[in-house]
C-alpha cells in the first residue's frame, strides 16, 4: 500500500512507543489543536509544519509502554462491546431470513402486493428555513437516516415564527425514507424507537402513513427495507441528474413490489425486534460509558496524571 498527496505518515522512532504515539492522534487535545490550524475555503488542509511541530509529551519509554496498556485494555473493551451490538443486528437479520426467507426470491410463496397496498400516504415536510439561534422546533437533516438508525440529533433548528403542523412531526413508532440522497443512499429508512417531541421532518424525508385495515406490521418492513437486494431494486427506481444525488418520486415508490406474510408471524417477529432492541440499548449505554471513561483516561494520560 501506499498514499497520495492529502496525507502524512508519522514513524515514531525508537525512543517512542508506537500505542502510545497512536493513542495521541485520537485524543481530543489533538482534535482542537488541528481544527484550530487548518485553513482553507472548502477543504481543511494542515501544512507539513503544523505536524512537525506538534509537541507531545513524551514520558520515559516503560511510562509510555504501561500508558499505552492502561488505554489499550480500556478500547478493547469498547472494541467488544461494538461487536456484541453488531451480533445482535445479525442475529435479527438472521431471524428475519429464517422466518420469511429471502424477500426478494420469496422462496416460501407470500402474497405479494404493492406499499400502496398498505400505505395510505407518505407524508413529508417541505424545504424550510434554518435557525441560527435556539428555538422551540428542530428539523431532522438527511443524515437522521441514512445509517439505517433514527439519529435526531442530525437536526438544525427552525425559525421562531414558523408553525410546524403536525403532519410533519416525527413521533414514535414512525417508519421514516428518504426520498433524495446518493445512489447509496436513497431510500434508507430507520425505525422511531425514541424521540423528542420537537422534531419536525424536511421535504428529503417521509414518514408512512399506514391504511387502517392494513395487515402490516411497521417493523417488518423496515427490516425488509435493509435487505441488500431490495435496497438495490429500490434505489433503481430513483432517478436524478444531478451529479450523484437521486431522487425517489412518490408513485414508483408506492408501486414497489412486497412479499406480506400473514400477520400473526409480522407480529411474532416485531416482538423478538422489541426484545434485542431492549438488549441492544442496554449495550449502547454501556457503550457510552466506556466511551465517556476512554476519554477521561486519554485526558489524564496525556497530562501526566495516570
Amino acid at each position: 500500500g501506499g498514499f497520495g498527496a492529502f496525507c502524512k505518515v508519522l514513524r515514531p522512532g525508537i525512543d517512542v512507543d508506537p500505542h502510545y504515539f497512536g493513542h495521541y492522534f485520537r485524543t481530543s487535545i489533538y482534535r482542537r489543536t488541528v481544527s484550530n490550524l487548518a485553513a482553507g475555503a472548502n477543504i481543511n488542509n494542515l501544512k507539513n509544519e503544523h505536524l512537525d511541530n506538534l509537541e507531545i509529551p513524551l514520558p520515559p519509554l516503560a511510562e509510555q509502554k504501561r500508558i499505552a496498556g492502561i488505554l489499550d485494555a480500556a478500547d478493547a473493551l469498547r472494541a467488544r462491546r461494538r461487536e456484541s451490538l453488531a451480533q445482535l443486528d445479525t442475529l435479527l437479520q438472521s431471524t428475519f431470513i429464517d422466518m420469511f426467507g429471502d424477500p426478494v426470491t420469496n422462496p416460501m410463496g407470500w402474497e405479494v402486493g404493492r406499499l400502496s397496498d398498505i400505505v395510505e400516504r407518505l407524508d413529508g415536510g417541505k424545504n424550510m428555513a434554518k435557525s441560527e439561534t435556539e428555538t422551540d422546533f428542530r428539523v431532522l437533516k438527511v443524515s437522521a437516516v441514512t445509517s439505517g438508525q433514527y439519529r435526531p440529533d442530525e437536526s438544525k433548528y427552525l425559525p421562531a415564527d414558523f408553525e410546524v403542523p403536525d403532519s410533519y412531526l416525527v413521533r414514535v413508532g414512525d417508519l421514516l425514507i428518504s426520498r433524495a440522497n446518493t445512489v447509496e443512499l436513497v431510500g434508507a429508512t430507520a425505525y422511531v424507537w425514541k424521540t423528542p417531541e420537537n422534531i419536525a421532518l424536511p421535504d428529503k424525508i417521509w414518514k408512512f402513513i399506514w391504511k387502517k385495515d392494513a395487515q402490516i406490521e411497521p417493523l417488518f418492513i423496515y427490516h425488509l427495507s435493509q435487505d441488500a437486494e431490495f435496497r438495490r431494486i429500490l434505489g433503481s427506481r430513483a432517478s436524478g441528474t444531478s451529479g450523484s444525488m437521486k431522487n425517489i418520486a412518490k408513485p414508483k415508490l408506492l408501486g414497489l413490489p412486497i412479499p406480506l406474510p400473514p400477520l400473526e408471524l409480522q407480529q411474532r417477529f416485531a416482538a423478538i425486534v422489541e426484545s434485542v432492541e431492549q438488549q441492544k440499548a442496554a449495550q449502547r449505554a454501556h457503550l457510552a460509558e466506556l466511551d465517556t471513561l476512554f476519554a477521561a483516561l486519554q485526558q489524564r494520560a496525556f497530562a501526566g496524571d495516570l
